[in-house]
């Protein structure tokens, strides 16, 4: 087996069994690994009433409190190398994410010659359903003032909705990806292009969340716009290890 979806949660009890259902239930074989950062509404709990009917497709990882959005995919990435799969998927637990679009971002990689398929919200104009306006546009102008101080063409750089083939993630060096909210995911896509990978922008269309909480924060927000500086002060002075 060699697609593994990763989902962290936080508090997605309205979500969890639903989307992994709809994963299971695609025309290509996907694995899901779970990373749960202790939520006190029982979505863990939930996952391993799971695992009786999905042994060997579905995976939970536990930790304690809310650690941040950049260290669950770093712990899961670690887990789906350990575990020898080839495609590795980011996803979102509350459907703002269609996993039908799952096909598209593996055949992306797969078959058309990326290393990186980004699901993108703003390759094709602006694909958001049911986002406040002021957050459409925050998004937006977040997303172009990060292509312009890191000079790179990625509309969407802060997308969650994500395939990395393993050589990507074994090369990049993870130890060293310190931002944990969105800033993470500007961080991840900014190395993998310093690294000589091919990045490639699928259109997708976000959806937003109808069940559950947002998890996002002025805070988080903040740190993406700082965090994209320090960024690209650093990258001057890092040798960057390039794809064999």
């Amino acid at each position: 087996m060699d697609r593994l979806v990763i989902i962290p949660t936080y508090n997605e009890k309205e979500n969890i069994e639903n989307i992994i259902n709809v994963v299971f239930n695609l025309p290509i074989e996907f694995h899901v690994l779970v990373i749960d950062d202790g939520s006190p509404d029982g979505t863990a709990e939930i996952v391993k009433r799971m695992q009786g009917q999905h042994a060997k497709r579905l995976f939970l990882v536990e930790r304690s409190g809310k650690l941040g959005l950049g260290t669950a995919y770093i712990c899961g990435f670690r887990w789906a190398i350990e575990h020898n799969y080839d495609y590795i998927f980011e996803m979102d637990a509350d459907f703002s994410h269609n996993p039908q679009d799952l096909l598209k971002l593996y055949s992306a990689c797969a078959n058309e010659g990326a290393d990186v398929a980004i699901g993108s919200r703003y390759i094709t104009g602006v694909n958001v359903v049911n986002w406040p306006m002021g957050r459409v546009l925050m998004s937006y102008y977040a997303s172009a003032y990060v292509r312009t101080v890191l000079g790179i063409s990625i509309r969407d750089t802060t997308a969650g909705f994500v395939c990395y083939r393993r050589q990507v993630l074994e090369t990049m060096e993870l130890d060293k990806i310190h931002f944990k909210g969105y800033a993470f995911q500007i961080e991840m896509k900014f190395t993998a292009l310093k690294c000589g990978f091919v990045v490639k922008e699928v259109p997708i269309i976000f959806i937003n969340r109808v069940l559950g909480t947002s998890k996002m924060s002025g805070g988080i927000f903040s740190e993406a716009l700082l965090g994209v500086i320090r960024l690209k002060i650093s990258s001057w002075f890092r040798k960057y290890p390039q794809k064999k």
